[in-house]
């Protein structure tokens, strides 16, 4: 597989920006090796700049849910794109998906629109510790909730690709007030709401977590904490950046039956473009701006753009296209499975809806430090031997593989396939 002009263009990226790029995932630093140049991407395909065709299952880290450059959401942007790219005032399009959002999340008394997944969950937490007048936090141990300051504690997705500390840059006053446990640890959430719940704000979660890798949560886990958040007088802030429309109509919170105070959204709800969102009970909502006293605002909020996209994306979405997505990722956590034992490597092929992560361990991952065992270098050889035929998996031990309801059978199969000879190049190497 030829890389010559992903090679250059690294080489003059590096001169331009940290690292050789804009987000730090995409160096391939817990890989190894070259990251591809992207040139086009068509339903499940993905051409780098080399001419080389992989199936994509990062699908720009999960909006993609329809796939590259579906017909009715490059139609709808172009539409939109002709009446003007951005108004900084509002316009019709922020009500419809808006609406869209509320029809398969009910509960959603008020919602407000942003530009990314890390504004949606800082002002989400700002908004909570607002709300309840209390400073702390309680987050998970390699839960990622973006690069807000106050969540750069115990992160997960690039921090822990990278081997990265708690970042410097983060105050240490303003670190104190996040406090961390293991994730899927209830017994440790009671015992430390016993201890200290007057002073905790809030607390968030991913639902299934996708950026220590997929991890399920355990039964009870997630109605335990908004159990105990009632109980205590904190808001229950569920982060479904990544998991929202990905899992099902009604995201993680309809799969689960979850309805917390606070929900926040990114990713498939802009169908490719930079968008977030947050939202939840209508007593909490209205302490936002302008309606109440905590700030927050920004110039591309509801940017027509993106509204027009992300109303393209949910409407294409229908049950059918869950069980489409259902069924697809079983038969191919299945058939990877299948292929490590064949070759001896001992892998935990976790799974929730089309989000999948292949962990190189022979022994169950269930939270960080589970995690933390699996063999990354293991994972690397697999990673590169799956792209020299042809896959793009996750660049990164400690990520989320997505499928779209672009990929078909035949896509599935071509994977398994693969990851066979893959599999066993894995082993070999150690």
């Amino acid at each position: 597989m030829k890389t010559d002009y992903s090679d250059k263009l690294f080489a003059k990226a590096k001169d331009l920006f940290p690292g050789g790029v804009n987000s730090p995932v995409r160096a391939f630093k817990g890989v190894g090796g070259t990251p591809r140049f992207i040139a086009k991407g068509r339903g499940s395909r993905m051409w780098d700049v080399d001419g080389n065709a992989y199936l994509d299952y990062v699908g720009s880290w999960g909006p993609l849910i329809l796939g590259h450059c579906h017909s009715d959401v490059m139609q709808a942007v172009q539409d939109a794109l002709k009446e003007g790219s951005s108004f900084g005032a509002p316009s019709p399009r922020e009500i419809r998906l808006g609406e869209l959002v509320r029809q398969r999340m009910p509960w959603l008394e008020r919602m407000r629109f942003c530009s990314s997944g890390t504004e949606a969950t800082t002002a989400a937490i700002r908004l909570a510790r607002g709300f309840t007048g209390r400073d702390d936090l309680l987050k998970f141990d390699g839960c990622y909730h973006g690069a807000g300051d106050p969540l750069l504690v115990k992160a997960g997705s690039g921090v822990e690709t990278l081997g990265l500390p708690d970042s410097p840059g983060v105050p240490a006053d303003l670190a104190k007030h996040t406090l961390t446990l293991p994730w899927n640890d209830l017994a440790a959430v009671e015992r430390l709401f016993e201890k200290t719940g007057k002073t905790i704000a809030a607390v968030i979660t991913e639902p299934v977590v996708g950026n220590m890798g997929v991890l399920v949560p355990k039964p009870g886990f997630l109605e335990g904490l908004a159990r105990i958040c009632k109980a205590h007088g904190a808001l229950f802030i569920v982060d479904e950046v990544m998991t929202g429309f990905r899992l099902a109509m009604g995201g993680a919170c309809g799969l689960y039956g979850l309805r917390p105070d606070l929900v926040t959204f990114g990713k498939v709800i802009g169908g490719g473009l930079p968008v977030g969102a947050f939202g939840g009970r209508a007593d909490v909502m209205e302490k936002i701006a302008p309606a109440g006293p905590v700030y927050q605002a920004g110039t591309l909020s509801g940017n027509p753009l993106a509204m027009a996209a992300g109303t393209a994306t949910l409407s294409e979405l229908s049950e059918a296209t869950y069980r489409k997505l259902e069924q697809l990722s079983a038969d191919l956590a299945a058939g990877l499975a299948e292929a490590a034992a064949a070759a001896g490597a001992a892998v935990q092929v976790n799974r929730v809806g089309s989000m999948l992560t292949v962990f190189f361990s022979g022994e169950p991952v269930f939270d960080a430090a589970s995690a933390r065992k699996c063999d990354a270098k293991r994972f690397g050889r697999f990673f590169h031997a799956m792209l020299e035929r042809g896959v793009y998996l996750p660049p990164s031990q400690f990520e989320a593989a997505f499928v779209s309801a672009a990929h078909s059978p035949e896509d599935i199969r071509t994977t398994i396939a693969a990851a066979r000879e893959a599999f066993q190049e894995a082993v070999r190497g150690a």
